[in-house]
């Protein structure tokens, strides 16, 4: 079967929102909000247009490549591939949606091509992909598509899983996407943080926003580069990330830059003075209703005091006091990661999906049914 023509054409993204060239990237914008809808229901897992213009430019540590395809006139369709410049330098993600209306018609093959055309003609040999699926299935339920490592599972006929199945990816992980409704959380707060301060008692607590303080800012980079590996993986390919006092800078500063908050909670062993934990919940200030948990880590040596729990519970505490309007919390854990999901549904997180992590090496060209 010929496959059907389409012409891709790159998203060029213009200095500001307000910018006379930016009528595209909002259009683009735009498909990317109606895409997140169409699967999700709700904007949470929409990147609002200020982070999407930071995050997307090309910076020492990633360069992304954004796509789209246009069907009489109408943008139905995206695509980006993203590589790192520091580490997993063999490596390439990208992503593919379609619009529903339009699926079937062979566009989602030719964006994969494409963008797995300049994959290969960077370097890039292990191709990497995610599929996204709301939490209205049993897991443990018939036609579900398991990855090696046993935990978590998607529905294998949906139409994304099929899609890299026959592209050749294999599922190497499953993660969990869980949402907190933080009123309800408050409740439980107290029995549990004494619980954790029980277990905690040679450690301190340290607070700040945005910007991590100078005198602590080499030992978080020490544990953001654990955080690279201490995280289960499945059977993705991720290499270790080297991370500096720059580099902790850059990401506080492309935060800042893209209209967003944060807030820290990490925590110190008294003894040696050492950070043992953080953990980072993130903020959109247009959208007011929601945080969204990023990093939580306790380095190993420090392990067995309960400070994951801890650190969580501050930051909460504190996202109550500072930011009365937001509603939940979402975050994302890998299904073996059993630790961290304990704490989490201790807390009161709830599944609201999950997603397939996905992963090949190019060698030759497998067929890829149309989407």
């Amino acid at each position: 079967m010929t496959t059907p023509t389409y012409r891709i054409e790159p998203l060029h993204l213009p200095e500001t929102l307000d910018a006379a060239d930016a009528g595209t990237f909002l259009e683009f914008g735009e498909l990317c909000d109606a895409l997140v809808l169409q699967t999700w229901g709700n904007l949470d897992r929409a990147t609002p247009a200020e982070a999407r213009l930071r995050y997307w430019r090309d910076t020492a540590y990633q360069r992304t490549r954004l796509f789209y395809v246009r069907v009489d006139g109408r943008m139905v369709a995206r695509a980006w591939i993203r590589y790192d410049l520091q580490e997993n330098l063999r490596s390439a993600l990208g992503h593919v949606q379609v619009l529903p209306a339009f699926a079937g018609r062979g566009i989602g093959r030719s964006l994969l091509r494409h963008t797995e055309a300049l994959a290969l003609e960077d370097g890039r040999t292990i191709l990497q992909t995610f599929t996204e699926h709301p939490a209205d299935y049993d897991a443990d339920g018939p036609g579900m598509l398991r990855p090696l490592t046993g935990t978590g599972a998607v529905p294998e006929n949906e139409r994304g899983v099929q899609f890299a199945r026959r592209a050749g990816y294999r599922l190497e992980q499953v993660e969990r996407f869980s949402s907190l409704d933080v009123r309800a959380a408050a409740e439980v707060l107290d029995g549990l943080e004494q619980e954790a301060l029980a277990k905690a008692g040679g450690y301190e607590l340290l607070f700040w926003e945005d910007r991590c303080p100078d005198e602590h800012v080499g030992q978080l980079a020490r544990l953001m580069s654990r955080m690279s590996t201490d995280a289960p993986a499945g059977g993705l390919s991720i290499e270790e990330e080297v991370w500096d006092a720059a580099r902790v800078r850059h990401v506080e500063d492309t935060w800042r830059r893209a209209g967003n908050d944060a807030l820290v909670v990490a925590a110190r062993h008294r003894e040696s003075g050492q950070l043992a934990a953080y953990t980072v919940l993130e903020l959109a200030r247009s959208k007011p209703w929601l945080a969204d948990q990023d990093d939580t880590l306790v380095a190993a040596a420090h392990r067995g005091h309960r400070l994951g729990m801890l650190v969580k519970i501050a930051n909460l505490r504190r996202l109550l006091e500072l930011y009365p309007a937001v509603q939940r919390v979402n975050t994302y854990n890998a299904a073996e990661n059993g630790h961290m999901l304990a704490i989490n549904v201790a807390l009161g997180f709830q599944p609201a999906g999950y997603d397939g992590e996905w992963q090949r090496t190019a060698v030759g060209d497998p067929d890829v049914s149309e989407a």
